[in-house]
């Protein structure tokens, strides 16, 4: 399925959206450019480890509400919250896991050993009880079932199957917790193969509802073994965001292209993708 089509039917006004990982490592970052360049609004974002992929969806107009267990702030962030546009609730990013955990195994919640006596516990939805077995305080956390997951991954089939390499965020667990996946990936692989080595098969097929083909599609971040970030890119983000010039930046990297594969194309280019390849040196455990 291609990222549009893939978002129009699965991504909605006003949906939960939860993802693996970000923008700086192994995140959707080819989907959440589709999000913006659909127009969706209004919706509510669990960034259990949030680079500035939050900050773009913040800036393109996507989002109101964020569930954070940490997360990149600047300017953009701080202004949307200050003029009331965006609404945070703060977390940790094992409470979130937990939280997506909990969605995963159809249970109501779980109890952390964290979280309680914490600033972060009076900004979250995070409750105290009396533990029934030795009457200590203890903190629990209520299960979330995202309407739609995007997750990056490092090879898929065409139905599903999918292999994540290094670590993560709770993939199987924002999978198997959500209503509806998409799948991003670097290399579509054969049924045959995954079933060659079925113990490297991370999130199976019958959780998946969609499987975009999208190499580089965690762009400008990396995907450990595969390619590093682009180190510019990042820092023109930044002086966008600095200097106010964010609509500049978006216009030029989403809205002006129509897809993943043609801002590859036209705003990267064949040679940078080279380099990013060539001067990736995180390899050990990345690859089968």
């Amino acid at each position: 399925m291609s990222e549009q089509d893939a978002i129009a039917k699965f991504v909605f006004d006003g949906a939960y959206v939860s993802y693996d990982t970000n923008t700086w490592r192994r995140g959707p970052s080819s989907l959440m450019r589709e999000i913006i360049r659909q127009g969706r609004r209004d919706l509510w974002l669990a960034a259990k480890f949030s680079a500035h992929d939050a900050t773009l969806l913040t800036a393109g107009g996507c989002i109101s509400k964020i569930d954070v267990g940490w997360m990149e702030v600047g300017s953009i962030i701080t202004n949307a919250m200050n003029e009331g546009r965006l609404k945070m609730y703060e977390w940790t990013n094992g409470a979130l896991a937990y939280r997506h955990l909990a969605g995963a195994l159809g249970v109501p919640f779980l109890p952390l050993r964290y979280v309680g006596g914490t600033d972060v516990f009076r900004q979250s939805g995070a409750k105290l009880i009396e533990d029934p077995y030795t009457g200590q305080a203890v903190c629990l956390v209520p299960a979330v079932n995202p309407d739609v997951a995007l997750i990056h991954v490092n090879q898929c089939d065409i139905y599903g199957n999918a292999r994540v390499y290094g670590p993560g965020l709770a993939p199987v667990e924002t999978a198997m917790a959500s209503k509806r996946v998409i799948l991003s990936t670097e290399e579509i692989i054969s049924t045959e193969e995954i079933r060659k080595h079925p113990g490297a098969t991370t999130i199976p097929y019958y959780v998946v509802d969609a499987v975009v083909d999208a190499p580089f599609g965690c762009y400008p971040g990396t995907v450990p073994g595969l390619y590093r970030a682009d180190l510019e890119h990042l820092m023109e983000f930044g002086v966008a965001q600095m200097q106010g010039k964010m609509d500049a930046y978006l216009e030029k990297w989403v809205h002006s292209v129509s897809s993943h594969a043609e801002m590859m194309e036209k705003r990267v280019g064949f040679q940078k993708m080279q380099t990013l390849r060539s001067d990736e040196t995180h390899t050990e455990g990345y690859y089968t």
